[in-house]
């Protein structure tokens, strides 16, 4: 019996012995063919320390390459403004359709403006920088009658009417150098950052249109990046981003390039000089809230003040000076009361007052850069404060 029971007990040895080998085995064969990844275990600070060499070397990159994060969030704001769209679109055809069809549209668009747009506002601008001599010639002369003007009204500052005008024509004349020589260093600067200018818009264009094309795989893995108790939240984050987003920046496209349009007709009915060259400045201008209403309008006056066929007088340049304010009034009206409303609705959910100190903050930290982006991260933050102001709890 003694003996029966040990080889009994042997057995059973080899057994688990022959069961856990073979396990072994197998674990070790599903780790070979691509399993389970082996954890290396490292401590809290060497973690951090890698996520901070990580920032710290990433930050470098896009300092020393400046056009990357140009491209990334140009082509973000690009799929964001094609959404808009697209999403139209789907309501009557399928979306791969509907993305085509908006890919197609904006190329066409491109090769438009590159094309015929493009040269005729170089020709207008250079023919603008050629007649610099005759603006300053004509500004003169009205001047000159100006001064007469208010000076048989006696409503000069100086008891020398000469010298005033003296000084301020010798004024008008070094800014306009000073302008001119800035332009000109400007257009020739052009030239050799034209190629840059070129790989940066194809960079845009690639990324907004694979990332308009591959939304719904980029959404997926923001999702799975999340937390599972908190992936309902985290998609109310996505939808309320896109919402916003893309009915201001799409709606802002789309105002923008009315306001150019309605600007170039009306002072191409006005005879006024250079219509498309003002209008696409009023297009330019129009990004800027508030105050892109007056910058867009200021060379327009001067243009329309100083260039006149025949020997102008102070009547009818002041008609004509005042028939362009008020076209240019009208059409900021139509914006802010009928486009904007109409296109854009309320996706901003912001005071205008916070707008205004948003875009004036931003001038003074990033100068034109933070004016033009002012708005838009003005929105970024409401999306955020709405989402944490009603999840965020004290316990």
């Amino acid at each position: 019996m003694k003996r029966s029971g040990l080889l009994g007990a042997l057995r059973k040895a080899l057994g688990r012995g022959a069961r856990t080998g073979s396990g072994r085995g197998k674990g070790e064969a599903e780790h070979a063919a691509g399993g389970r990844p082996t954890p290396i275990y490292v401590s809290t600070r060497v973690l951090v320390g890698i996520v901070a060499l990580v920032v710290v070397v990433v930050a470098l990159f896009l300092y020393a390459a400046p056009t990357v994060p140009i491209v990334a969030l140009g082509g973000m704001a690009l799929a964001i403004v094609l959404s808009f769209p697209v999403r139209a679109l789907s309501h009557v055809m399928p979306r791969p359709v509907a993305i085509l069809v908006t890919v197609l549209g904006l190329l066409g668009l491109v090769a438009l403006a590159l094309f015929y747009l493009v040269p005729l506002l170089i020709q207008q601008l250079r023919d603008l920088v050629v007649q610099v001599p005759t603006i300053a010639n004509q500004a003169n002369r009205l001047l000159l009658d100006l001064i007469e003007f208010l000076d048989e009204r006696q409503l000069l500052p100086s008891s020398d009417p000469e010298e005033f005008g003296r000084s301020l024509v010798d004024d008008l004349f070094d800014r306009v150098q000073s302008l001119t020589e800035n332009v000109l260093r400007g257009l020739f600067g052009f030239i050799p950052r034209a190629f840059g200018f070129g790989v940066a818009l194809f960079g845009v264009l690639f990324v907004g249109v694979y990332l308009l094309a591959d939304v719904r795989k980029v959404k997926a893995a923001y999702l799975r990046s999340a937390p599972r108790a908190y992936r309902r939240d985290f998609r109310d984050l996505w939808n309320a981003f896109g919402e916003s987003l893309s009915r201001y920046l799409g709606g802002l496209a789309l105002v923008v390039v009315i306001q150019g349009a309605l600007a170039s007709l009306a002072l191409y009915v006005l005879d006024v000089p250079y219509a498309i060259l003002l209008g696409a400045w009023v297009s330019a201008t129009a990004i800027i809230p508030y105050l892109g209403a007056f910058l867009g309008g200021i060379p327009a006056v001067i243009v329309a003040a100083v260039f006149e066929d025949g020997t102008p007088t102070i009547e009818s340049t002041a008609t004509r000076v005042i028939l362009v304010i008020v076209v240019y009034t009208l059409i900021q009206q139509l914006e802010g009361n009928f486009l904007t409303p109409r296109i854009q609705g309320n996706a901003l959910h912001v005071h205008p007052i916070l707008v205004l100190l948003a875009v004036i903050g931003g001038g003074e930290l990033a100068g034109l850069a933070g004016v033009v982006f002012a708005v838009p991260a003005v929105a970024v933050l409401r999306v955020f404060f709405d989402f944490l102001r009603v999840r965020l709890k004290t316990e």
